[in-house]
Order: C-alpha cells, then structure tokens, then sequence
C-alpha cells in the first residue's frame, strides 16, 4: 500500500486521517500544518520517519525544530508544496483556504493520488485543478462530494439527470431574515451535527459551506450549475443524492462521522472496516426542506459566482473569508456576510483563470474591497441612533 502525506496535519481532519493511517497500517510519509508549535511537534514525535513542514512557522522556534528533527523539517508554503509532490504518495490535503490550491496542483502533476478535503482548491482554481487531475487520482473527502463519488461509481455519466447536495440547515434553519438580523457569534458557532473549525461552521450557518460545495461539484463531476441543486436535511444522515434520466435517485446514507469518507478515500477502490456508530433505520427520521433563499441569499450569490466563472469564485472564497472574520471580531453583524461578499462581487475585474498567479491577484483584490465593505458598514453603524 502507498504511504501517507498529510496537509493540515494538526486540524480535525488531518488528525482523523492520521488516526486512520495508523489502524490501516499506512505509513505517514509526512506532516505539515500552517504554524510550528507543539501540536505538530508531536507528531513529528509520534511519526519519526515522516518529513515536517510548517507554511508559517514561528521564527522563534525554527531552531529548536531543527535541532530536534534535524534534516526533517522544511519552512515555507514551497516545503508543503514539495511535500505534496513526492512521487507515489496518497496525499491528504486537509489545509483551510486557497492556500491549499498549489499543494493540491503538486500532488496532482506529480500522479499521486489527491484525497481532498480542501473544497478551496476547486473553488477558486477549478481548471488548474481539473488539468492537474488529468495526471494523478483525485478523490473528494468532503462528506457530500464522497456521497456523491460513491453513488456515481459504476454508472454512466450521460445517465445522470441531476446532483442533490444536503445541508443540515445550519443553527438557523426555519429562521426568517428578521430573525437573523441579531444573531451573534455564539449562536451561530452552534452547529447542530458536526464539530468543525470557526470559518466552515459559520459557513454552515450562512449556507456559504453549501455554496462552495455546488461549485467544487460543479468541478469534479462536470455538470452544469443548473443540474447541481441543494435539499435541506436536518438529520445530515443522507449525505447526498444522485438523480438519474429515469427518475430513480441513488442516496447515500450513513452517520455523520467524517472517518467514513476518510477511509475510504484512503483505501478506494476498496472498504476497509471501520469502528464508527451504526445506527438503525427503523428508529430513524429523514426529512427534507427547500432552502429559504430569501433568508440565506449567499447560496444564489455562489451559484452567480460559479456561472460567472473565472475569478469570480475566487472573488467569492476571499470576500466570504474577510466578512466570516469580520463577523467573529465583532465588526459587522450576521446579514452582512452575503452582503459584503455581493458588494465585491459586483465590483469584481473578472479574469481567466490562467494560473495561480491570476487566482492570488484576484484573491486579494477580492479582500482589499471586502474590508472596504467592512469598514462602510462599521462607519455606518456609529452614524445610526442607538
């Protein structure tokens, strides 16, 4: 079996995959995360015969590393990117944002297999990636895209009629837009199924996350924005669904645990056995819901992004990241997030997508003009009358 390379190492799903490389007898070929500290420290220790790589190490302590992990160690995005590219690796890339987008390119051209879990690489590098993939394997980890990669396996893609991503609705699902005006950070850091970072669950509550996945679908499996729709599903048991030119519809059920998708991106064409919960159908509801998009608008704004293409998408990722920090510090409210994003969106010098150069000009053209919204609406709220 091939080793292991993991990006994002220290997150949840870096760590899952760790956990699961170790029970299937995988060995780690390397680690990286965004910062040098313990907890990558740690698994320099756990793993010894892995390379480590920080792509924003803490000055400080490159010293130390070193003299505990010697020639190990590497600094820089360019150390994840090269780790990405050792030849006959399964790499994992777990890494938040668009600067995942070059590690994921590497691990492709170097044909490897890419288990992606960085929904950001598609998004706003969409046809660098799908170049890339014409030389490696790429096999999606997020929860609905590996739904959806496992009930399109053996069938035919001129049968495919329509692709159904589900979404649990977030904290806010059945809230109206008057009810979300004062929604705050700790409500909306609530998500009622999955434990994730701050960024994606917000994401989750604005229906952001659901955005970037129709795009990445959009991507992987080469249907158009209008045959990739969304269906509320509280209880996050069908992951996705395929409907097919007969009317019939392919489902993929499971619990909502992350190591399932996982493994199998590890070990496809083949299931490994795994120790999650199981749970019984017949003490089981499944409902299902058609979005409010008048109340969660940033799922039409990601459809307009996608059909827009070019850097638009990438316009949408940065602009959503700035609001989502914005949010978090305190500096705007719930309902500006989609507002920011579509102010940028508007404004946006749309460009091809020709290289990553063009994708990091447009992403940071996309958050200068997002902290300009920012600040608008901050200016705005001191002029208002309490």
């Amino acid at each position: 079996m091939r080793s292991v390379v993991v990006l994002g190492a220290t997150g949840s799903i870096g760590l899952q995959t760790l956990d699961a490389a170790e029970r299937l007898g995988l060995e780690v070929e390397g680690v990286a995360a965004r910062r040098s500290g313990e907890e990558l420290a740690g698994l320099a220790d756990r793993f010894p015969r892995a390379k480590v790589a920080a792509a924003d190490p803490d000055p400080s302590g490159i010293a130390l590393y070193e003299d505990l992990f010697g020639d190990r160690c590497g600094w820089g995005m360019e150390a994840l990117v090269e780790m990405a590219a050792r030849p006959g690796c399964i790499v994992v890339n777990g890494i938040v944002g668009a600067a995942g987008l070059e590690a994921s390119i590497a691990a492709l051209e170097a044909g490897n297999r890419l288990a992606l879990a960085n929904k950001e690489s598609l998004v706003v590098g969409g046809p660098l990636v799908m170049e890339a993939a014409g030389h490696g394997e790429l096999i999606p980890i997020d929860s609905e895209h590996s739904a959806l990669f496992q009930c399109l396996r053996g069938e035919q893609a001129s049968e495919v009629e329509r692709l159904l991503l589900t979404a649990s609705g977030g904290p806010f699902r059945g809230r109206g837009t008057d009810a979300l005006a004062g929604a705050g950070v700790e409500e909306a850091l609530s998500h009622p199924t999955w434990r994730m970072g701050p960024r994606i669950t917000i994401d989750s509550a604005t229906l952001v996350n659901k955005g970037l996945e129709v795009i990445e679908a959009h991507f992987l499996f080469g249907l158009p924005f209008d045959r990739v729709d969304v269906v509320i599903h509280p209880q996050s048991i069908v992951h996705s669904m395929v409907e097919f030119v007969d009317g019939s519809i392919k489902a993929h059920l499971g619990p909502a645990d992350m190591r399932i998708p996982i493994r199998y991106a590890l070990t496809y064409p083949d299931r490994a056995e795994a120790d999650v919960p199981r749970f019984d159908l017949t003490r089981t509801d499944l409902t299902f819901e058609p979005v409010d998009r008048e109340a969660f608008p940033a799922l039409d704004l990601a459809y307009a992004a996608g059909r827009g293409g070019g850097t638009l998408p990438a316009a949408f990722n940065a602009a959503d990241e700035a609001a989502v920090e914005a949010f978090l510090a305190g500096r705007i409210g719930f309902l500006d997030i989609p507002g920011v994003i579509a102010e940028v969106l508007e404004s946006h010098d749309r460009t091809e997508v020709t290289s990553t150069e063009a994708v990091f000009r447009a992403d940071r053209e996309a958050r200068a003009a997002a902290g300009e919204a920012v600040a608008r609406r901050m200016r705005g709220r001191k002029m208002t009358p309490s």
